[in-house]
């Protein structure tokens, strides 16, 4: 009889509760606080905090937050800014981070105001782990910002995870180049979906070397799935369905995702992926930066 309890327990936790291991999605503070205090050398707990601004992190974090700055996963190729790094120095540089195949990663940012706002560090952060195999890692919801606000501990102390072992298998298919994008994108199953701020996606900046956006591509602001009080909490995908529906982003579709340097893009895949569990969604990561130096590809301000 003990046996039989302990073991609907284990099932219990695994189809119900939001602090088990081996998924990816968002966590809520008190239960992030809670797995971070009940991590064990089996059960190994990696805190990333992702902000840009490592003076951010020194004035206080969440305890043994290690700071990876998103902006050292990207730099410039080819004259393009903001490329995503080769593989074996994007590696090198997670093993550092303590991202182990074998651990949970526990990821935040903060800004919860827009337009000053680092959840898309923590998404960008989280493709990136996901691309290289990771399988469990939770988004803390509402960030650094909710975890204050219910009066969750802070530090100042340093902390350095020892250095992690990746997954030997990587999930590139979660990511699209331009080549393969140009093919798929006008087929009948597939939208194309722009996750700028709308005056981006029609021209009405001063950003980008060309103007508008992708022929054919839809428009669907990330934060569009965010609390209005906190860009860094996510809305319930019941909330948000309706609009989903309205702009085609549908579970049964192809769905294909970019912005500006992909950072907003990550947002809305991982929504989309994630939290509304769609199966095929992917993430175009030279974006619009990439597409707009490239000169012999249409643009279009109209929107669609």
């Amino acid at each position: 009889m003990p046996v039989t309890f302990k073991l609907l327990a284990s099932l219990f936790c695994i189809l119900n509760c939001s602090a088990c291991f081996g998924q990816i999605g968002v966590i809520s503070p008190a239960d992030a606080k809670e797995m971070i205090e009940q991590a064990s050398p089996q059960n190994g707990v990696a805190v990333l905090d992702t902000r840009g601004g490592y003076k951010d992190y020194f004035r206080g974090h969440i305890p043994q937050a290690h700071h990876i700055n998103f902006g050292t996963l990207r730099g410039t190729d080819q004259g393009v800014p903001v490329q995503y790094l080769p593989d074996q120095l994007t590696a090198a540089l997670l093993s550092r981070a303590g991202v182990d195949k074998d651990s949970t990663h526990l990821v935040y940012a903060t800004g919860d105001v827009l337009p000053n706002d680092e959840i898309l560090s923590a998404t960008m952060v989280a493709y990136v782990l996901e691309k290289f195999g990771v399988e469990d890692i939770r988004i803390i919801d509402g960030g650094l910002a909710e975890w204050q606000k219910q009066e969750l501990p802070t530090t100042q102390e340093y902390f350095g995870n020892p250095a992690g072992e990746l997954p030997g298998t990587m999930r590139k298919q979660i990511g699209i180049d331009l080549e393969e994008l140009l093919k798929r994108k006008d087929k009948a199953n597939v939208v194309l979906v722009d996750a700028r701020p709308h005056n981006e996606y029609i021209g009405e900046d001063d950003i980008w070397v060309r103007k508008g956006h992708i022929p054919g591509a839809i428009n669907f602001h990330w934060a569009r799935l965010m609390e209005a009080d906190n860009t860094h909490k996510f809305l319930p995908l019941a909330t948000v369905q309706d609009e989903l529906n309205s702009a085609g982003l549908t579970a049964d579709k192809e769905i294909i995702v970019y912005c500006g340097t992909s950072r907003e893009g990550s947002l809305l895949r991982f929504y989309l992926a994630h939290v509304a569990k769609y199966p095929n969604v992917r993430l175009y990561e030279g974006s619009w930066k990439e597409y707009a130096s490239l000169k012999q590809h249409p643009a279009e301000t109209e929107e669609n």
